[in-house]
């Protein structure tokens, strides 16, 4: 396999490298548009993916060699799965790896939101110690958190909020209600969800009807001064326009986004100036351990399938039978 080539859509780390290197000689894509992977793909026996770049069923029927997929994440939605699978070809993904990771941070962004940390910061710095006589902060204590989306990431953040005494709703119809009523959860219909939460997390996967579950219709459910916090999908939000409205009205007191759509976005919409609006670049579930954590779950099931063995994780193990 000397000449053949792994091609990756962004950096990997040493593991990653040394374990996909035995297959050839790997291959950074300068950016991730379309006619820039098509130039790099004749060759290319692996496809390691960073980021969601549309991987199309044009790009996967280019890849003549191609006989894996990876991506550095649970999410798929940016992968023709179908396109994947009519070629036989696996793809890998990483559930679970990164799911402390963006649990803590949900926990995080309810918690500078609620606290007003970032406002603190700025009114102290510009010498306006009399700020603290002007405004308040509240708590998570008593309130109660809907998690929309009960998989790994949504268990662990009821974990982690179960010891600040909140009542914890969630939103999914694919996890038991026993599953639920073991995490200390109570299961209910998203509407109801939005109606009794004073934060809502969202932790689900984009589908076809998943996406923009959360509309102007459902933020008009929520109680007036409520959170919310994306860490899954931009697309599963209609648009920054309803959350900024919502914002405005005072109907949410907060928004903590680390996803969007498209991305990046446009930093010149006006929910970007709000102070109650805390955004990080798709970067809360790429931290130190988790990434080694992804890395590696991602490298070794590519590299077992170019040995010939079946992998761990596996979206389309139909391409097996």
């Amino acid at each position: 396999m000397a000449n053949k080539k792994i091609l990756a859509t962004g950096p990997l780390d040493d593991y990653a490298e040394k374990v996909l290197g035995e297959f050839g000689e790997i291959v950074f894509a300068s950016d991730t548009s379309e006619p820039t992977l098509l130039s790099l793909i004749d060759g290319a026996v692996a496809l390691a993916v960073r980021g969601v770049p549309p991987i199309s069923a044009n790009l996967i029927n280019a890849g003549a060699d191609l006989k894996v997929i990876g991506r550095t994440g649970v999410g798929y939605s940016n992968v023709d799965v179908a396109a994947s699978t009519a070629r036989k070809i696996p793809v890998i993904f990483t559930p679970g790896a990164g799911a402390r990771a963006v649990a803590e941070a949900s926990m995080t962004f309810m918690l500078a939101l609620c606290k007003m940390v970032t406002h603190w910061d700025r009114e102290l710095k510009a010498g306006n110690w009399k700020s603290r006589f002007e405004s308040q902060g509240r708590d998570l204590d008593g309130g109660t958190l809907g998690i929309v989306g009960l998989g790994r990431i949504g268990q662990i953040l009821a974990e982690l909020a179960h010891p600040f005494n909140m009542t914890i709703l969630a939103h999914d119809p694919y996890v038991e209600q026993k599953r639920a009523a073991d995490l200390g959860v109570e299961r209910v219909e998203l509407d109801d969800l939005m109606r009794q939460s004073d934060f809502i997390s969202i932790h689900c996967n984009q589908t076809e009807e998943t996406t923009g579950m959360i509309n102007r219709e459902r933020i008009g459910l929520v109680k007036p001064g409520s959170y919310l916090i994306n860490l899954s999908r931009g697309g599963l939000v209609e648009s920054l326009d309803v959350l900024d409205e919502a914002l405005e009205s005072g109907t949410l007191a907060g928004v903590g986004l680390d996803v969007f759509e498209p991305e990046p976005p446009d930093v010149s919409h006006p929910i970007f100036k709000r102070d109650n609006c805390l955004t990080a670049p798709h970067s809360m579930g790429t931290t130190v351990g988790a990434m080694t954590r992804i890395y590696k779950s991602m490298s070794d099931d590519m590299a077992a399938v170019l040995r010939g063995e079946r992998p761990g994780f596996v979206v389309n193990p139909e391409v097996f039978e």
